[in-house]
């Protein structure tokens, strides 16, 4: 891959990343649950084994799965376009203050 393609991917994945992103915290797509207490992983959304689980790597490898894949499927349609680079910015921008918003009481205890 060249570093023409790399450019126009760049954009598209990250804000592909962060849309996934915000849809697998809300959901809980989570592919793996770590286990920090017991120092143990799983398949998918676990429940807890001994404290509480963390999703949030599990959030990760399916942002970055699913950003993957939407990116290979983009690539043939971005040869012939100019780089939208307002894209890689604007949508994780969005998607930061929805985050806020989502955990508002948790920021404003």
């Amino acid at each position: 891959m060249n570093s023409n393609a790399i450019e126009k991917l760049a954009p598209i994945f990250s804000a592909a990343f962060a849309l996934i992103y915000i849809f697998s915290v809300e959901l809980n797509w989570a592919l793996v649950t770590y286990h920090p207490k017991i120092h143990q992983w799983g398949w998918l959304v676990e429940p807890s084994r001994d404290g509480p689980p963390m999703y949030w790597y599990g959030w990760l490898v399916t942002s970055t799965l699913g950003a993957t894949a939407v990116s290979v499927i983009a690539l043939p349609f971005l040869k012939n376009r100019p780089t939208q680079y307002w894209l890689g910015w604007t949508v994780p921008l969005l998607v930061i203050i929805s985050v806020f918003y989502l955990f508002r009481d948790f920021f404003l205890r």
